[in-house]
């Protein structure tokens, strides 16, 4: 299996074989956290206009994501794992729209698979990927916005390089060189509050869930689900 890391848009524009998208900060630690409180799927969508657009069209109950970190209007939730947490989704389908995990996954056309990465479905991700053994696995970091590196999502792709070659990352030392890199300390600013200091707490957890989040093609859509291979 090779295995090779990407970076940004243009990395995701590249991918082949099985993919892995990555986006710490927020968008596929907040998809996790809403499986795990019980949404059925989520369609991906990397503009805002598209995901309101499908909504208004009967597709849908609920629309979350961000621009900026804000969340776009007329959208029901934000980017926020901690305000996702908070919410039943029980056989829920929402509609996600980011500035850079979703911008990843529409531009991974290439890819013949593709899978949303965070650490909190780190392992699981691997041992899905690991279920199939394809020949090539493109793992992307998509950043700040899917233009500038972060800290958390290069970090991240490394650390899912390391396991699947059966390495064994010490993830408190990964945690804290994240907690010193420049995208964590936005959400700790009292003056850019869509950025809950309680995000970073939920991002930063190895391995909390047990299952693996899959894109599905299905008539022109990108939809993610729960994947236990």
């Amino acid at each position: 299996m090779e295995i090779t890391l990407g970076s940004l848009k243009r990395g995701a524009e590249e991918a082949q074989g099985t993919a892995i998208i990555i986006d710490v900060f927020r968008a596929f630690t907040t998809a996790a956290i809403a499986f795990d409180h019980g949404a059925k799927e989520i369609v991906l969508f990397a503009e805002p206009e598209d995901a309101l657009t499908l909504h208004k069209k009967g597709v849908g109950d609920y629309l979350m994501g961000e621009v900026s970190g804000k969340k776009p209007d007329g959208f029901d939730f934000g980017n926020s794992p901690y305000e996702i947490s908070q919410v039943d989704l029980t056989d829920k389908t929402l509609i996600q729209s980011t500035r850079a995990g979703t911008v990843g996954v529409e531009a991974a056309t290439n890819a013949a698979e593709i899978f949303l990465g965070s650490f909190v479905v780190a392992q699981a991700t691997v041992d899905a990927i690991r279920a199939t053994n394809p020949g090539l696995v493109s793992i992307i970091a998509m950043g700040d916005q899917g233009v500038n590196r972060s800290d958390e999502d290069e970090q991240c792709g490394i650390y899912l390089r390391n396991i699947m070659e059966d390495r064994k990352p010490d993830f408190d030392a990964v945690k804290s060189l994240i907690l010193t890199g420049g995208a964590t300390q936005k959400f700790f600013d009292p003056e850019q509050s869509q950025y809950h200091p309680e995000d970073v707490t939920l991002a930063l957890q190895a391995d909390t869930y047990s299952f693996a989040m899959k894109i599905s093609r299905e008539d022109g859509l990108l939809v993610a689900r729960k994947y236990a291979g």
